[in-house]
């Protein structure tokens, strides 16, 4: 069971999702503003938010980026708005999925369990998983990071970018493989969103791409993880 808030100004929609995640086995906890979803979100952190675009306080796209800056919970953006430069913005403003509406009960329970399941909150929880290249050591169960023993502040996406690596130290990992499994999209060319979020990685394991310490570019590949020996 997970703990959702769900943030939907339409109280007959708020009402019928509220209940048809409860009926999934899920804990709602259903809000109409942006402000109180904030509110609610520094004061407990819930395991998924879904998040409407068109609220009355906030417009929704300002709300996500608020609560980007509070919390790296997983967000789905629920949204009447048939514009996908606009959803590319969002997703790459921290948003983890999308659903357009009008929408079935059925298809937001699958992008739930979708998201979910890609932040680790699974029924069958398994034993905590660790990674340590040397100097890197990553535990995914904790979503904690160290470098040299420091921990490293880093974003959802960012510990997401640097554990799939670390998974897969000294193999080159391409862009493509890198959307498609961290930030679980179609390609659709995104080189600039993962060159984007590899140099805010770089920068926090002081580095650059031009003097590598763990993250090595492969030109024309991708990039390789590799700890120092």
């Amino acid at each position: 069971m997970a703990t959702v808030l769900l943030v939907e100004d339409d109280a007959t929609v708020r009402a019928a999702l509220t209940r048809a995640l409860s009926n999934a086995g899920h804990a709602v906890r259903p809000v109409g503003a942006a402000l109180e979803a904030l509110r609610q979100l520094s004061a407990d952190r819930p395991d998924l938010v879904i998040l409407d675009l068109g609220l009355p306080d906030l417009d929704g796209a300002d709300a996500l980026r608020m609560m980007r800056g509070i919390s790296d919970v997983p967000v789905i953006v629920a949204t009447a708005r048939n514009d996908e430069a606009a959803m590319i913005r969002l997703l790459n403003a921290g948003a983890d999925d999308y659903v357009m509406k009008p929408f079935s009960a059925a298809h937001l329970q699958a992008r739930v369990a979708a998201v979910l399941r890609r932040g680790g909150m699974r029924e069958d929880r398994r034993a905590p998983s660790v990674t340590d290249t040397g100097s890197l050591k990553i535990d995914q169960s904790r979503r904690r990071a160290e470098l040299d023993g420091r921990p490293l502040d880093l974003t959802r996406r960012e510990f997401d970018l640097l554990a799939y690596l670390a998974e897969h130290a000294g193999r080159v990992v391409t862009r493509r493989e890198l959307v498609e499994q961290v930030w679980r999209q179609p390609y659709l060319g995104a080189e600039a969103t993962v060159d984007v979020h590899l140099s805010w990685l770089r920068r926090k394991l002081g580095e650059t791409a031009a003097a590598p310490r763990l993250l090595r570019t492969v030109r024309g590949v991708g990039v390789m993880l590799l700890d120092e020996p």
